[in-house]
């Protein structure tokens, strides 16, 4: 398989696979206590994890500004220190938070805001330049998004950023921001279980990036199905966009179902279940690139390891629509 793809429209060139370091920032929380983050997590694991993604291959990491109320940044930065310019770092920008309490406050879509928060962001990553910079408020309004637009297009002159994209499940809105020269992606939601084919459209037609968060189904898809879920991990209290954790309690056993009967297929060509949905979303479209997350060396490994193995097949890709009935 080809290792790299290209970023959308801006020929920026990444590693096929993407590692989404929202886990590596740890606990945070929203004024109520409900917990944000992916539970405690060792800072020092995360540097080692980081490094052997260079390592093997990985040129491709998504933070956001919010991640651990800032702590995300700071570790990324600082584990890539040197290597800064052997990759491609995209964060997100427009909810607001105590970076002391870590806890999220809020969120503003002001243009004053975005010069702020790029600004913090800038010096938590030790970095002088973002290459993708994201809006990450998914239902802001599109005549305002029309403005933030035109404010990454005065930081892409700048030299502050390289390119921009919309956090956002909805195509419509993601065509807003699409109208921008240096709009070169959408980062949405899209596994094997829960397809986006509206979105994915869209991004082949305006010659966008499809950058793939829950890909492995909020490590449903990694088989990590009868792990005890810890009190500050999102998934032991789920937010209602939060899919197939029902109550809590673990996962829902519908979609511990669909990922059996799925099973076959995904672990073909000695693939691990969490490698098969990575080759899934490969299959689905040239545009697409998975960012799963990781908090472990082991976990960086074994979604870097897909990377050899490569992307389904057509035939393959037809026999998981005829599994789950689409």
């Amino acid at each position: 398989m080809e290792t790299t793809r290209t970023l959308g429209r801006s020929g920026i060139e990444v590693s096929a696979l993407g590692f989404g370091c929202w886990a590596i920032g740890g606990e945070w929380q929203n004024p109520d206590g409900q917990p944000l983050g992916w539970g405690k997590v060792d800072d020092e694991e995360s540097v080692r994890a980081v490094r052997r993604a260079l390592d093997l291959g990985v040129t491709f990491f998504d933070t956001a500004d919010t991640y651990g109320a800032g702590h995300s940044e700071r570790v990324l930065g600082r584990a890539l220190g040197k290597r800064r310019d052997d990759v491609v770092v995209a964060t997100k920008w427009g909810n607001v938070f105590d970076e002391d309490t870590r806890t999220l406050t809020g969120g503003d879509d002001t243009p004053a805001y975005a010069r702020r928060a790029l600004t913090a962001s800038l010096t938590r990553l030790g970095t002088d330049h973002v290459d993708l910079y994201q809006l990450h408020l998914s239902d802001a309004d599109p005549e305002r998004a029309a403005e933030l637009r035109d404010v990454c297009e005065e930081f892409v002159r700048e030299g502050l950023i390289r390119a921009y994209a919309w956090s956002t499940d909805d195509p419509a809105r993601a065509a807003v921001f699409a109208e921008g020269e240096h709009c070169t992606a959408v980062q949405h939601a899209i596994n094997v279980l829960r397809d986006a084919p509206d979105m994915i459209a869209l991004c082949e037609e305006s010659n966008l990036a499809s950058v793939n968060r829950s890909p492995l189904a909020m490590g449903l898809l990694a088989g990590k199905r009868q792990e005890p879920l810890q009190a500050g991990d999102i998934r032991s209290r789920p937010p209602a966009w939060l899919q197939g954790f029902g109550d809590g309690s673990g996962a829902d056993p519908q979609w511990l179902a669909r990922i059996d009967a799925l099973k076959d297929v995904l672990t073909s060509g000695g693939r691990t279940l969490a490698q098969g949905a990575l080759a899934w979303l490969w299959a689905r479209s040239p545009r697409t690139i998975p960012i799963p997350g990781f908090r472990s060396v082991a976990q960086a490994e074994q979604n870097a390891g897909a990377l050899e193995k490569g992307p389904l097949t057509a035939q393959q890709l037809t026999e998981v629509d005829r599994i789950l009935g689409r």
